[in-house]
């Protein structure tokens, strides 16, 4: 196959990159850079089978040749990163999805939505299954990314429905692993780089809220899969172990070693008091489920942010 993966130069994109190389496929990756890195694509710099195009979705995006696919990850992703941009997140969710369906339609290419466990909000049924529509302050400062996700849902459903095009979309629960940005402010890395510097951990709230963490390679494998066998409903990939952040902050510390302290925070407004994925359709339909502990992959992830960042 030759797919294009919008957001290529993310966490995710990135991985997934590299994920249909290692199985023969051709890939076109596309990116602005608004928070992706060309790090994660350097070592890619030699390789035939993939190319690069530097743009953003939000615009007229045309690719030349054929495409089998079009996977759209492109978007800001974590708080902190779609407080600061949440234009841009509106923008990439609405405009961004809508061209990238577009170009699929032109191409007879299937689609590929990374939509986000967000899309339930703070919600009241625990665990979530993809039936659960969600509980969403839509004029909350988090609405920018969840409303963003949730319009490009329907968009995609629209576009399936109307158009007939093949299409799939997938709801990312909390993940963590190589390639991580220090300061994107998701929990796992804002633990263990606070962890190894010696500072402090910052809880917000009392801890006692939950997630679930998949570890990256466990992810890339379920969105594989699904983009293979899957159909046009949202299936949930993730984690369905759960752990409080208190917990979580005991563990880096712990890994890491040192005598970091934890330390108390408000809780941000809107923040989920608990998020775990019903993982009955993955396990069902694409014969998946997640293999690596949190413990191992905590342990892989420390072992590259203590290459990255400075003690």
């Amino acid at each position: 196959m030759r797919v294009l993966i919008t957001g290529a130069a993310g966490f995710l994109g990135s991985h997934l990159v590299d994920r249909f190389l290692r199985d023969g496929h051709a890939v076109v990756g596309m990116d602005n850079f608004i928070t992706g890195s060309k790090d994660n694509l350097r070592h890619l710099d030699d390789c035939a089978d993939f190319e690069f195009l530097e743009q953003d979705v939000s615009k007229f995006i045309e690719v030349e040749g054929e495409l089998d696919g079009i996977l759209h990850f492109a978007s800001p992703a974590s708080p902190i990163d779609y407080l600061e941009l949440p234009i841009q997140t509106l923008k990439v969710g609405s405009l961004g999805t809508h061209n990238a369906l577009g170009l699929a339609k032109a191409k007879g290419a299937r689609f590929f939505l990374a939509s986000t466990s967000e899309v339930y909000g703070d919600p009241s049924v625990h665990p979530q299954p993809e039936t659960y529509w969600g509980n969403v302050n839509p004029i909350g400062p988090r609405g920018v990314y969840d409303e963003a996700k949730r319009f490009a849902e329907a968009m995609t459903m629209a576009y399936h429905r109307y158009h007939g095009l093949d299409t799939r979309i997938v709801r990312i629960f909390n993940t963590y692993g190589p390639r991580m940005r220090p300061g994107d402010g998701r929990v796992v890395s804002n633990f263990i780089v606070q962890a190894l510097q010696g500072k402090p951990l910052t809880v917000y709230g009392d801890g006692s809220q939950t997630r679930s963490f998949c570890y990256v390679d466990d992810l890339i494998e379920g969105i594989y899969r699904l983009f293979q066998d899957g159909g046009a409903d949202p299936v949930n990939i993730g984690n369905d172990g759960e752990f409080t952040v208190s917990e979580l902050a005991e563990m880096v510390v712990g890994l890491v070693g040192g005598d970091s302290k934890i330390v108390i925070e408000p809780l941000p407004v809107d923040d989920p008091r608990q998020r775990r994925p019903d993982l009955s359709v993955a396990r069902r339909m694409l014969g998946w489920g997640p293999t690596i502990t949190l413990e191992e992959g905590l342990g892989k992830t420390i072992h590259y942010f203590r290459e990255v960042v400075a003690p």
